[in-house]
C-alpha cells in the first residue's frame, strides 16, 4: 500500500478518535440542552441528540426503520470509501485527504447510531439572528472532506479546459 494511503487511514482514525473523545466528554460533562457560552454572540457548547441526519433532517421522524436505515447508509459509506481508498490505482492528494476526512467522520457518526440510535452534537455557532445547525467533529470531517473533493473536481475541470 502506498505511504500516502496509510497516512490517509491514520488521518481517518484521528478524526474518528477525536470525534469519539469529544462526544464522550460532552455526554459525561454537559447536561442535555445545556448552553455554555464560549464566545458570546458567536459560539456555544451545547449537548444535543440528533436522531436524524445533517441539518436535523428526519430528526423528528417517527418512522420505525429510520435508525436502521441511517445505520445501513452510514456503514455502507464507510465500507465503500474504505475500499476505494484501499483499491484505487491512482488517487491525487486532495481526493485522498478528502476521502480520509469523510471516512473518519462517517465512521464516528455510524458508531453513534449503532450504539445509541442518535448522534451527539455540541458545536453551536450563531451570529445575530443567523444560527447554524449544531454539529460535531465527525460532521466537520465530512464537510471539510467534501469541500476538498469539490475543489479538486473544479481544479481538474479548469485544468482540462486550459489544455483544450
Amino acid at each position: 500500500m502506498p505511504e500516502g494511503r496509510l497516512k490517509a487511514y491514520w488521518a481517518a482514525a484521528a478524526v474518528f478518535a477525536l470525534d469519539r473523545l469529544t462526544k464522550v466528554v460532552i455526554e459525561h460533562r454537559v447536561a442535555e440542552s445545556a448552553d455554555y457560552r464560549v464566545i458570546p454572540g458567536f459560539f456555544d457548547i451545547v449537548h444535543s441528540a440528533n436522531r436524524g441526519v445533517a441539518f436535523g433532517i428526519f430528526n423528528e421522524s417517527s418512522v420505525e426503520w429510520r435508525s436502521m436505515a441511517l445505520i445501513l447508509v452510514s456503514v455502507a459509506a464507510v465500507i465503500v470509501i474504505g475500499a476505494y481508498l484501499w483499491r484505487a490505482r491512482r488517487i491525487d492528494s486532495a481526493t485522498l485527504w478528502g476521502l480520509a476526512l469523510i471516512l473518519g467522520g462517517a465512521a464516528g457518526n455510524a458508531l453513534d447510531r449503532i450504539l445509541s440510535g442518535r448522534v451527539t452534537d455540541f458545536l453551536d455557532f450563531h451570529v445575530g439572528e443567523y444560527h447554524w445547525y449544531t454539529f460535531n467533529v465527525a460532521d466537520s470531517g465530512v464537510v471539510i472532506g467534501s469541500a476538498l473533493l469539490i475543489l479538486d473536481m473544479l481544479r481538474t475541470k479548469r485544468q482540462a479546459a486550459n489544455v483544450s
